[in-house]
């Protein structure tokens, strides 16, 4: 079952994600219409007015993948700032993807790339850039 919160996402997030999206090609980046729904489907705020238990670009974000019960804590970052590393996560990742302008509380049914679904239930918003005062990162 597809399970689709409402989601909010900065201005300055939605205008940089849909360049890194016009610079993809399918091969590079299968769930791209998945990714590119959320936007256009997604409440766009000004940074300055993001409400603070937002998901958004450069959040830390502490969720639960309901399929294994297992809890994550990672940063959901830009492609070039993913660099492997266990705590951070690309948007372009599938959990990155479904992570994006959800709120504290949140669940939502996300495509995998063999075409399965996987949930992802968003526990605490632990950092946002914008709660922090940072609107141009």
């Amino acid at each position: 079952m597809m399970q689709r919160p409402q989601i909010t996402i900065s201005s300055l997030d939605a205008v940089r994600l849909e360049k890194i999206l016009g610079s993809l090609s399918y091969s590079q980046f299968p769930n791209k219409d998945a990714l590119q729904e959320e936007i256009d489907r997604a409440d766009i705020v000004e940074p300055k007015e993001m409400p603070d238990n937002i998901v958004t670009m450069n959040s830390t974000v502490t969720f639960t993948v309901l399929s294994s019960g297992k809890e994550f804590s990672k940063t959901l970052v830009y492609p070039k700032a993913a660099d492997g590393s266990e705590d951070k996560v690309s948007v372009l990742a599938p959990v990155g993807s479904a992570l994006l302008g959800l709120k504290e509380g949140d669940r939502i049914d996300w495509p995998k790339p063999d075409g399965d679904f996987f949930s992802v239930s968003i526990t605490k918003v632990d950092y946002q850039p914008e709660r922090a005062g940072e609107f141009q990162r």
